[in-house]
């Protein structure tokens, strides 16, 4: 409606000022291309404005499908903000052994917070506390990105979503796939002293003797270690969190 009026009330003024102006001479030419700049740069700045808030709903839209897919809830043909509001009520912001309570937004992991802190989702799932914590990392040609399930205990793997930018079809951008995503799936992520070591991501027929493992893809191996890195970097940052016996 505001892009529509505009346009009107330039056309008339258009008409308005070049009535009253000789066309055959040369500053007609110039005054009209510095006017018709002027304007394409305003419409344009104003088609902008108008996309960006939807642009950023659906972006935001769409890590929430993320977060609800780490948690293995079904989204597809579902109201995403009601599922949302529905299994993930709140968050915690995490800076540094302080904790705060938000409502469940989805965040931006790309960039800091702006305090500084990093949030974990808690969702109810049956009556079951699960808590979700972010990952952001980097594959063979590009960024990754996930997020990482683990059930009350803050240590048992309940499920994980993994996506990248550019990974190599049928190779690292296997991690995408649920097959892979699933085998995370009961893998603990703290040692027999409660001490956090992560998940080793491995050859298909080795294994990890310090750590639970899964084994990375074939063809996929610096995109499967880049999956290891980002695990262990993202959640090593919630290393106080995890330390915590008390249930949020």
């Amino acid at each position: 409606m505001k892009f529509r009026s505009f346009t009107q009330n330039f056309l008339n003024l258009r008409f308005q000022i070049f009535h009253t102006m000789d066309t055959n001479k040369n500053s007609y030419t110039f005054i009209y291309a510095i006017i018709m700049v002027v304007v394409v740069a305003l419409m344009l700045a104003l088609v902008s404005g108008a996309l960006k808030e939807r642009q950023t709903t659906n972006v935001e839209l769409d890590r929430k499908k993320q977060i609800l897919s780490s948690i293995n809830i079904d989204i597809k043909g579902q109201d995403i903000e009601a599922l949302f509001d529905k299994y993930i009520p709140k968050a915690l912001i995490i800076t540094g052994k302080e904790t705060r309570e938000e409502s469940g937004k989805a965040y931006d992991m790309t960039r800091p917070l702006e305090d500084g802190g990093i949030p974990v989702y808690i969702a109810d799932i049956d009556g079951q506390t699960k808590y979700i914590l972010s990952a952001y990392g980097a594959g063979l040609w590009g960024p990754i990105w996930g997020y990482v399930a683990l059930n009350d205990d803050k240590n048992t793997v309940y499920g994980t979503y993994f996506a990248h930018a550019s990974e190599t079809p049928g190779l690292g951008a296997e991690i995408a796939n649920k097959q892979f995503q699933d085998e995370f799936i009961g893998k603990k992520i703290l040692n027999d002293e409660n001490k956090f070591v992560s998940i080793a991501i491995v050859k298909p027929g080795q294994q990890a003797a310090d750590r639970d493992y899964v084994d990375g893809i074939s063809g996929g191996t610096i995109t499967s270690k880049g999956v290891e890195d980002m695990i262990y970097k993202s959640i090593i940052a919630y290393e106080s969190f995890l330390e915590q016996t008390s249930q949020q």
